[in-house]
């Protein structure tokens, strides 16, 4: 009993409730928040254009800690919950485990590949080719020839990012330095702006000029100092532009909005497998608005569409990180 009630909390209590079985979708946030203004905030801008596209209802719940994965896909599950959309590669163990035992429930996960469970779409982004985009962009904007990454927590996935930002830095300035460092080795770094904010200091006192954060909330505090510093950065998975209009260069778009919002358009008839979703697709990409319009010259928008045209078509290849865990163009 106390499991139970440490799980539905004050804040999930409603988003849990038992009712009626109705086949409505469910969306599990990662930690972080679905405020985030990044991953899991995209995938509120989905369940919400669903919602309002629709007149439908949807449950939800923000986890608060590692405990809550298995707990809250049961608890939707049992209340009849389908499909059930996760976000985030760490809902991959709790799935595995919970998916096979409600064969009838379809359950969707952003940010997985490789499990073996028939009942489950999961939905991979070619965050590599975006990232090499608006690595391009980071090295044409760049005045002192040195740029930053700044990663979230140290996994695969947040290299990937890196990875194909550092090969788009190079190709436009093949003598670029690119000064790269993860927020920390646990999820904590994907919700310390403070840290964050820390390594960007710490970059620039590097000299880097313009610094991309693949970070979640992490982020926010490394738009926020960039901002402050007078250097420009990129956002990452939501655009970012606005948060400092004419600060942000751009933001790496990562459509996860799109893939939220089409799983719960197909409901419990949503297709199960593995889906990849790359420039081909426009499941990556970059931002451009009002926000960064001055920042962003006809050259630098030339090249990087004519960059994004060869990936697509074969002529450019991004290498993955994922290929050989490693990457040629940066160290980590």
């Amino acid at each position: 009993m106390t499991l139970m009630k440490s799980l539905l909390g004050a804040a999930a209590s409603l988003a849990l409730t038992a009712g009626a079985s109705l086949a409505e979708p469910a969306l599990i946030f990662d930690l972080g928040g679905k405020f985030d203004k990044s991953f899991n905030e995209a995938a509120y801008t989905g369940a919400e254009r669903w919602a309002e596209e629709t007149g439908g209802t949807y449950r939800e719940i923000e986890l608060q800690s590692e405990a809550q994965r298995e707990q809250a896909l049961r608890r939707f599950a049992e209340a009849g919950a389908n499909p059930i959309v996760t976000m985030g590669f760490a809902m991959a163990d709790p799935l595995s485990t919970v998916a096979p035992d409600y064969p009838d429930t379809k359950f969707v996960v952003i940010d997985v590949s490789w499990l073996d469970v028939p009942n489950l779409r999961q939905v991979a982004f070619a965050e590599h080719e975006g990232s090499y985009l608006v690595g391009m962009m980071a090295a044409m904007a760049s005045k002192s020839g040195t740029v930053g990454f700044v990663g979230g927590m140290d996994v695969p996935l947040i290299r990937h990012f890196g990875c194909g930002y550092a090969q788009g830095v190079k190709a436009v300035n093949p003598d670029a330095k690119i000064v790269a460092n993860m927020t920390g080795t646990t999820p904590a770094a994907w919700n310390d702006p403070v840290k964050g904010s820390e390594l960007t200091k710490a970059q620039i006192s590097q000299g880097a000029d313009v610094i991309y954060a693949a970070a979640g909330g992490t982020g926010v505090g490394v738009l926020q100092t960039a901002a402050d510093e007078g250097i420009l950065s990129i956002g990452v998975d939501s655009n970012q532009n606005h948060l400092h209009p004419g600060k942000v260069l751009t933001s790496m778009l990562k459509r996860v909005d799109v893939a939220v919002y089409e799983a719960m358009k197909a409901g419990d008839a949503v297709e199960t497998g593995v889906f990849t979703m790359g420039l081909a697709e426009d499941g990556v990409g970059y931002a451009l608005d009002d926000n960064n319009a001055d920042l962003v010259t006809d050259e630098m928008k030339a090249a990087v569409d004519e960059a994004r045209q060869k990936i697509i078509d074969g002529e450019i290849t991004v290498t993955s990180y994922y290929e050989n865990d490693s990457c040629p163009a940066l160290s980590f």
